[in-house]
């Protein structure tokens, strides 16, 4: 490689490495740094730089300068000098390599040794207020100027309407490192998601979308390297623009860059949308004890929430030990950037941002007015893909479930938790379930959002498997390292007589019996479901509810199903695709309970097992485990995306949790129609829509029935 030696004054915008057929030209931000050189290197890793020049050009606190010799494929980070003042707030040490925060591509991999922390870590608790003057450039990753250009054809979004959708939560290796069918240097590769065989499945099962868990540039924590784990779920973000280099193919970042743009174009021309999960609420670099990566070492307090009055110590309302500066101007502009980039530059159709709440944080309180909200709502690009939110942190008053704005839709904790409370048969959840199954009106309607704004689940990656839900009552994480202390003990979970594995028949039938109810749930629910990559064939975690650093088999989904495992597949596939042909599940509008438009039709009616219509007593009953409703497909208010109103067949559904049989009688048709099965979970044989003579139907326990009306 040829050291560039020509420096030119360049310009302080776009920030980043930016290569324009010419040169590159570099800009950092630092707003209280005091020089700022840029390093050069000719290999990755194991070597100090071969040039360093200063950028002695500032314009607005951005220091610039353009290379006119350097080429796309140049290694280069910054070194940053200024006061190592912890106290206030500063951690300037120019003995440390920096990673650029607007790096389109990383090469390597963090070296864990003491050279990577600003001080000299050890055992006195002020350890941190001395400097570390250990060089780290030989053990840090290096940025890498990438070439811009894909030749993307006639992608286009597909901007599927949100009540069409389906999303299946993903990661990027545990669902492809097992595959049979895909060639070995593919599997856990963004180019193994787009192989044939994971599409067509995908297909088959019928998701509309595939959400992927973080492929942002992120690293493995050192005490889990310490451990010989890894951090395998990747909420651990070192940079919001580059790729995570594990998933690649090859090691070249811009090869990398370019595999993840054909792995969306392929699931784009197999009509499915990709959805990222994105960690902007901290970085890796941890609390006052972290190493000095990047972000810490270029502008401490504009990038990091510290403490008031003691800017030594940072705010954490992420458990992870920093949260990202939410009132800090570039902090913002770093994120916006970073959502477009990906938006215009690698055609991903939405977003998930992991513990949303803490980017709501302008003082202390969430604040649904804030900053960000307000800069997300103005942006033509951003506001126009689909934006879900985990709507909480671990802050006081975090949890935000139902309050965020409208445009956002929200993994709606309160679904997940009421719906393992009902099958589980606790007492006191009718009510609940009543709103949780008709899209949470009590939660989005009232700021002006849909039924879509409820994200239903049951499960996802944090917590246990579905299989895993129906067979244990405690976590068991020792593989984790730290004596199963870590991971939630609250799992509102049910091992239906046995923990674990068990060769007891009626336990296990009971267990895919539970499985049918939670995923026929979802498919029944109005709202958007999502469904977790591997329930449908039953994977498990063997009971470990935070398998965060398990990067093997106890993560990676196995494609080697048995006949269990491709029974419960087949209902997956069924529920998705009764789902696909009743537009009365897929709503725009919530019920009303009434007639609408004229109509003499009520959208909805709840029922009693002996046919009578649900009064306050049943709602308000703690006992109340059994009932049943009806929704109407002619519905004058079952409207397509035009207005046209939709015409369905009516729905019965009648749900039994408690551990009894039920008969429940279903409510009379007009005319000479007469209600056919359409599935029960507790007979999954059951397929062939056959009429019912009458309208009583017995209900075993622990069952749910679905039937609809006869043309």
């Amino acid at each position: 490689m040829k050291v560039p030696t020509i420096v030119y004054p360049g310009t302080p915008y776009p920030l980043g490495a930016t290569w324009d057929g010419k040169g590159v030209n570099f800009a950092l931000f630092s707003e209280s740094a005091e020089k700022v050189e840029l390093c050069l290197f000719d290999q990755p890793s194991g070597a100090p730089e071969v040039s360093r020049i200063q950028l002695t050009e500032q314009t607005a606190n951005v220091w610039h300068a353009y290379l006119p010799e350097a080429r796309p494929g140049l290694l280069y980070g910054y070194r940053v000098y200024g006061p190592y003042d912890p106290p206030n707030g500063l951690r300037f040490n120019p003995h440390k390599l920096l990673l650029d925060p607007y790096a389109k591509g990383i090469s390597g991999r963090v070296q864990w040794s003491e050279a990577m922390f600003g001080y000299v870590p050890g055992d006195d608790e002020d350890a941190d207020l001395k400097i570390n003057e250990q060089d780290s450039a030989p053990g840090m990753p290096k940025a890498i100027v990438i070439e811009p250009g894909f030749s993307w054809g006639d992608d286009t979004p597909l901007r599927i309407p949100w009540r069409d959708t389906v999303i299946y939560e993903a990661h990027v290796k545990g669902l492809t490192q097992l595959h049979p069918d895909i060639p070995p240097d593919l599997r856990g590769t963004y180019a193994g998601v787009a192989q044939d065989s994971v599409l067509r499945y995908l297909s088959k099962l019928g998701v509309t979308a595939i959400e992927l868990m973080p492929v942002h540039h992120f690293i493995h924590d050192k005490r889990l390297v310490d451990m010989g784990l890894r951090n395998y779920w990747g909420y651990n973000s070192l940079s919001y623009f580059a790729l995570h280099p594990d998933y690649g193919e090859t090691s070249s970042s811009g090869r990398t860059v370019n595999e993840f743009k054909t792995m969306v174009r392929t699931l784009h021309s197999h009509g499915f949308e990709v959805i990222l999960d994105v960690v902007y609420n901290h970085t890796a670099e941890g609390n006052h004890l972290g190493p000095t990566l990047s972000f810490r070492g270029i502008d401490n307090p504009t990038y990091y929430r510290l403490m008031a009055g003691d800017e030594r110590h940072y705010m954490d309302f992420t458990g992870t030990g920093n949260s990202l500066n939410m009132r800090s101007p570039m902090t913002l502009q770093l994120i916006m950037d970073s959502l477009r980039y990906w938006v215009t530059e690698m055609h991903v159709d939405g977003f998930r941002f992991d513990l949303a709440s803490t980017l709501a944080r302008e003082l202390h309180e969430v604040d649904r007015l804030s900053a960000f909200f307000d800069m997300i709502h103005q942006d033509p690009v951003i506001s126009q893909v689909k934006l879900i939110a985990e709507p909480w942190d671990l802050g006081d008053g975090g949890y935000q479930v139902g309050n965020f704005p409208v445009l956002w839709t929200e993994w709606n904790g309160k679904y997940r938790d009421t719906l393992r409370r009902y099958w589980r048969g606790d007492p006191g959840q009718v009510g609940e379930i009543g709103f949780r199954l008709t899209g949470s009106s009590d939660l989005y309607e009232h700021s002006g959002r849909r039924p879509y704004a409820s994200i239903n689940f049951v499960t996802c990656h944090d917590g246990f498997t579905l299989h895993d839900l129906v067979s244990y009552n405690e976590k068991h994480n020792e593989a984790n390292g730290e004596e199963s202390r870590d991971g939630t003990t609250d799992n509102t979970s049910w091992n239906c007589g046995a923990e674990g594995d068990t060769d007891d028949a009626t336990i296990l039938e009971l267990r895919d019996r539970q499985s049918r109810n939670f995923l026929s749930s979802l498919a029944l629910s109005q709202g958007v479901p999502m469904f977790l990559h591997g329930d449908e064939v039953r994977r498990t975690q063997a009971g470990n509810n935070n398998a965060y650093c398990q990067d093997n088999e106890i993560s990676w989904m196995s494609w080697d199903v048995d006949d269990r495992s491709k029974a419960m597949l087949d209902w997956v596939e069924r529920m998705c695709a009764f789902r696909r042909n009743h537009p009365v599940l897929r709503r725009r509008r919530f019920f009303q309970g009434r007639a609408t438009r004229g109509s003499d039709t009520r959208d909805i009616i709840w029922y009693r097992p002996d046919g009578a219509e649900m009064n306050a007593d049943e709602w308000g009953n703690g006992e109340t485990r059994a009932l049943g409703f009806v929704l109407s497909g002619d519905a004058a208010d079952l409207v397509d995306e035009r207005g046209s109103v939709m015409h369905d067949r009516t729905i019965g559904v009648v749900m039994n949790s408690s551990p009894d049989a039920v008969t429940f009688t279903l409510p009379r048709l007009p005319g000479r129609r007469r209600w056919s099965v359409a599935f029960d979970t507790n007979d999954p044989a059951i397929d062939d829509g056959r009429s019912l003579a009458q309208r009583t139907y017995p209900l075993e326990a622990r069952s749910l029935a679905v039937f609809v009306a006869s043309d």
